[in-house]
């Protein structure tokens, strides 16, 4: 499904994990008129959103899920997915019978599949649903939203995803969804590289790079990337956006599924220890554009 945003029933949402992405996405549920509860590990955020958005918020994920018929989650990595779906107070323990969960988090496909599995046991369904846009898409509500799972569930929890989504497509079965957000991070990884060697070498060469970007944003050279973070990357700025710890959790993910599949990423591997050395000057919180920072300190000039 890839379509303008659709009307959804109002209904009863839980929404687990409120950081960056998460605090925006459950605001959009909520001005949809959806009835939500949040949770959040850490109680004081919950509390927030709900000051600023109403709803409720619940003290352990399998409180905050006991009415509703969707819960979507977006938290850090695998061990935290299994931390708020498994055991006596996880979600799975208190969803009711056939309400489907969602995850956003960006993990691996191998737990997607795993948590699939023991959401059919318990008569759950299971949508693994990564997002790409970042936090500016999450705060304007046009994320692009990968999914796999089983076509029926996901046809019930589309039209409520449309809240903060633009795009949101089933790309195939259990685990499709998070395979999906690793080409899209694999092809992020090395465009990123690209465009930081081209503006450093623009830049060495005494060119107006503003004027350089303008010009070739209107052929083939264009992206996403170049529109906006190229004034940034001249300007070395890079104290926002997707930050490069994030980046390389995501780019582990990667050359660990290709590994698994004998799949040779050199590039992504390679760009990947460049990211670690961005980490190593300090980097860790800096914009992914940020490893244009490390050619100038090769060059001796950041």
């Amino acid at each position: 499904m890839n379509s303008p945003k659709q009307q959804a029933a109002r209904g009863r949402i839980a929404f687990l994990g409120l950081g960056v992405m998460g605090h925006p996405m459950a605001g959009h549920l909520a001005r949809a008129g959806h009835a939500v509860t949040v949770y959040n590990r850490t109680a004081a955020k919950a509390d927030q959103w709900v000051a600023e958005y109403g709803g409720q918020s619940a003290r352990t994920p399998r409180e905050a899920v006991k009415d509703a018929d969707i819960v979507a989650a977006c938290v850090g990595n695998d061990d935290d997915l299994r931390s708020i779906t498994l055991g006596a107070d996880g979600a799975f323990a208190g969803m009711r019978a056939d309400a489907v969960f969602v995850d956003h988090t960006t993990a691996s496909a191998d737990v997607a599949r795993e948590l699939y599995a023991v959401a059919r046991e318990k008569g759950l369904n299971f949508i693994d649903a990564p997002v790409s846009g970042g936090e500016a898409g999450a705060k304007n509500g046009v994320l692009t939203i990968m999914c796999g799972g089983d076509q029926a569930a996901f046809d019930r929890v589309a039209p409520v995803l449309f809240a903060y989504g633009r795009a949101v497509t089933r790309i195939g079965e259990a685990g499709a969804g998070q395979l999906a957000k690793m080409v899209n991070q694999i092809c992020i990884a090395g465009l990123v590289q690209g465009l930081s060697e081209a503006i450093h070498f623009g830049q060495k060469s005494g060119l107006d790079m503003p004027l350089v970007l303008d010009v070739i944003g209107k052929g083939a050279a264009a992206s996403w990337q170049m529109g906006n973070r190229g004034a940034t990357m001249i300007d070395d700025k890079f104290e926002f956006g997707f930050a490069v710890d994030w980046m390389r959790k995501d780019l582990g993910l990667c050359l660990s599924e290709a590994q698994r599949n004998q799949v040779a990423l050199p590039v992504t591997a390679l760009v990947d220890q460049f990211y670690a050395d961005v980490q190593a000057q300090g980097g860790g919180r800096w914009d992914t554009s940020s490893l244009i920072r490390r050619l100038r300190v090769l060059s001796g000039k950041a």
